[in-house]
């Protein structure tokens, strides 16, 4: 197998990876936010806006990680072409 043709397996497996980090630092942060205590910032907490705040909150905190996370694994793949 030529390196040409690996270069489409290793995107798709990088998409893949980028996938399941950030649905995993979604969940992660939807689970952690369920200790917050909304009902001080909040009406309804859980109500529908209370939920959809605690959802949008999840998602952009787990992207701030899942950046975070698939950054360090690039930086750690670049280490190998320093030695």
């Amino acid at each position: 197998m030529s390196p040409v043709d690996t270069v489409p397996a290793s995107v798709g497996v990088s998409g893949l990876t980028a996938i399941l980090v950030s649905l995993v630092c979604v969940a992660i942060a939807w689970w952690s936010l369920q200790g917050l205590k909304l009902d001080l910032v909040i009406r309804h907490p859980k109500g529908p806006q209370g939920k959809l705040l605690q959802l949008l909150l999840a998602v952009a905190l787990g992207r701030f990680v899942a950046s975070f996370v698939l950054d360090y694994l690039g930086y750690t793949q670049m280490l190998r072409y320093l030695f």
